[in-house]
């Protein structure tokens, strides 16, 4: 037995978690990320878990890895030059896209330029029918043209995506062929490889992200595993999807556009891993690290998915975890326009140079040194050591901004916190009424680096009653790498009414489904072991433009149970809209499957037992709500479970702080988790 690791790359820290499978035990480490040298801060925190932990790289089994260097492409517009090949005289789908304003309430809102621009885009002779018959062979000459036109244009790939090939993709197929061929420097994407399903704008879109990505992604695995291997790592390296699992590193040189949301989505599956542990079902869970917050919404234990998830500018359309990203972490960088107002993010001072208080060259003020303005954080050393904060630089960066606005010092720090809180608020309140959710019911779990001090404030302007932090928040992401499943989805385009008529089609193309989720987990992922299989379509009232992911049960599909399956589009319908009509026809757009097969789960050992208030002979000076006061200073690892700290506290650990405002209170659960709600008299 070894060791498996989870790793998570952030904005400034790579976070590791590493299992004992011998022991049981957890142990976890943060090094700052090196951007310009992808794949060294993977050497260092193994070195560093060899030489200080005890951990030897040759006894590591497994390391699970979650990364944001697609995301980051997509966001830096880094990507490869690209050439799109599509139907003659359906050049301008990107550019058409859906017509739609980005912004409903602003006249003068524009979409983003496409990855691929306009004279990228080349037409080639061919056309399917909507149900997938050839009304035009394909012209090769035209693929040949339009193969040396892109070549004189100097392009690093091609993506092909042709009208209607998600009913009959052999065009594609011919054409990415000749591609081969004719120029084999060029790598090559279809539509229907990537993502087949109906609606040309989409499939397109997500391939084209796809092919834009491909060159980083794939250089930063080669990369990975050349690191692993000179640390004498014998694992295969995994990487985590954006639909919350894991596939071996390798095929996401291809697949790349499902490791997109690779780092937000291991948050998430750590979190649910938590929440299950402290028996809580419904969780809203904030991950605040140095360049955004990442918010998603966990109902019955279960993580929400969406299919419209935003990258930067850019949506992609197949399941992921649906994250919001807000751009105020804790490197958000505070500014004041030429109006007078003051902003926070989202260009983020990130790990080079990092928030001025961090002393790595940083001038400009951040989130973090807001805080450590404040005096709530820096009363010990963070990030496991590697950071003493400067409290004299956090205040002169500061200081800066507080003569733009001619406000008092300790005023404008409070006032960037509440910027960002309020920033938060919008885009979360936004995410909120697209799941459908009474916050009321749930907790707000905080993690990430800088979630467990924004959290309390975040909370009492949701109105959410009881905030978690869990013991080691800074590595959620790592952890949930660690116990992520291999899991994978599966799509296909079916555009018909949910009828008795319709069933025996539907079956059969869940059993082509089956067959090949069932194929991909045992010849790509090489597993044997057993699996579990979700079910599900995309569906609307006839006449809708938008349709609704609906989860199916399989016992109502196998008993061919059509009522249920109506029911249960209703029930979802309702729940996000406030009504459902009966009797209405249904029409399905996509079936969906996804596989799942269980990784082994580490059982988190129940903290030590204590009462009553928790007392401590430290004290430091904060500034809340406007004036300063005595807050207590208490180190995490000396708490039980059952004692409660009343706040104005602050709560140290090497990962994080935790802001325990005048009005909480905070309770230590079984677990060793933190659980803050307003005080009790």
């Amino acid at each position: 037995m070894g060791y498996r690791v989870g790793v998570d790359i952030g904005g400034t820290f790579a976070d590791f978690c590493l299992f004992d499978e011998a022991t049981n035990d957890i142990l976890t480490l943060k090094v700052l990320t090196t951007p310009a040298r992808p794949g060294s801060e993977i050497v260092e925190g193994l070195r560093i878990a060899e030489e200080k932990l005890g951990v030897p790289s040759r006894n590591v089994e497994s390391v699970v890895h979650g990364t944001t260097v697609g995301v980051n492409t997509v966001i830096q517009e880094k990507g490869a030059k690209l050439a799109l090949l599509t139907t003659q005289n359906f050049e301008d789908v990107l550019a058409m896209a859906r017509l739609r304003l980005p912004d409903t309430y602003n006249l003068l809102s524009h979409r983003p330029p496409p990855l691929i621009p306009r004279d990228m885009i080349f037409p080639v002779r061919e056309r399917m029918s909507a149900f997938g018959t050839e009304i035009q062979p394909l012209d090769e000459s035209s693929v040949r043209h339009a193969i040396a036109s892109a070549c004189a244009k100097g392009a690093d790939g091609v993506v092909v995506s042709f009208l209607n090939a998600y009913r009959n993709p052999a065009h594609e197929l011919r054409t990415r062929d000749i591609i081969a061929k004719t120029a084999p420097h060029l790598f090559v994407f279809t539509g229907t490889e990537v993502w087949p399903v109906i609606r040309e704008y989409e499939r397109t879109a997500t391939a084209v992200i796809n092919g834009y990505v491909h060159p980083r992604v794939s250089g930063y695995i080669a990369s990975l595993t050349s690191a692993l291997r000179s640390r004498d790592v014998p694992a295969e390296p995994l990487i985590t999807t954006s639909s919350g699992g894991v596939m071996k590193a390798e095929l996401g040189k291809r697949s790349c556009v499902n490791m997109l949301m690779s780092g937000t989505a291991s948050g998430v599956i750590g979190a649910a891993f938590i929440a299950e542990q402290a028996g809580i079902g419904n969780l809203l869970t904030l991950d605040i690290g140095g360049t955004s917050a990442d918010v998603a919404v966990i109902a019955d234990g279960k993580p929400q998915f969406g299919s419209n998830e935003k990258v930067g500018q850019h949506t992609i359309h197949i399941p992921a975890i649906a994250v919001s990203s807000i751009g105020e972490g804790g490197g958000s960088i505070a500014w004041v326009d030429e109006t007078g107002v003051l902003h926070v993010g989202p260009e983020s001072a990130g790990s080079d140079p990092g928030p001025a208080c961090f002393g790595n060259g940083g001038t400009r003020p951040t989130v973090t040194d807001a805080f450590c303005v404040c005096g709530l954080i820096g009363q010990g050393r963070l990030a496991y050591g590697s950071i003493q904060l400067d409290r004299a630089r956090a205040v002169a960066a500061v200081g800066e901004l507080a003569e733009k606005l001619s406000r008092p010092l300790e005023e404008t720090a409070q006032m960037i916190i509440d910027v960002a809180v309020s920033g938060m608020y919008l885009e979360i309140s936004k995410l909120i009424a697209r799941h459908g959710i009474d916050v009321r019911d749930f907790t707000l779990m905080a993690f990430g680096g800088a979630g467990p001090m924004l959290a309390p404030f975040l909370a009492r302007e949701l109105g959410i009653s009881q905030v978690l932090v869990p013991t080691t928040p800074g590595v959620i992401s790592a952890l949930g790498s660690l116990v992520a499943n291999v899991r994978s989805d599966f799509i296909s385009s079916f555009y018909n009414p949910l009828t008795e008529q319709t069933l025996p089609e539907i079956v059969a193309v869940f059993d082509s489904l089956k067959e090949r989720a069932v194929n991909w987990l045992r010849d790509a992922q090489r597993f044997e072991g057993p699996y579990s299989l979700f079910f599900g379509a995309d569906m609307h009232y006839l006449g809708q433009s938008f349709e609704i992911d609906v989860p199916w049960d399989t016992a109502d599909l196998s008993a061919g149970n059509i009522g249920e399956l109506r029911r249960a589009f209703h029930r979802r319908h309702e729940q996000l809209y406030s009504f459902h009509v009966d009797g209405a026809e249904i029409h399905i757009v996509n079936l969906r499957l996804a596989i799942a097969a269980q990784a082994e789960k580490p059982a988190l050992r129940r903290w030590k037992s204590g009462t009553g208030e928790v007392a401590s002979d430290i004290k430091s000076a904060v500034f809340l709500t406007g004036a300063w006061r005595e807050a207590v200073v208490i180190r995490r690892d000396e708490l039980l479970a059952g004692q409660f700290v009343l706040g104005p506290a602050i709560v140290t650990q090497p990962d994080t702080t935790t802001c325990v405002p005048d009005g909480f209170r905070a309770d230590v659960d079984p677990l060793g988790n933190i659980i803050l709600s307003a005080a009790r008299s």
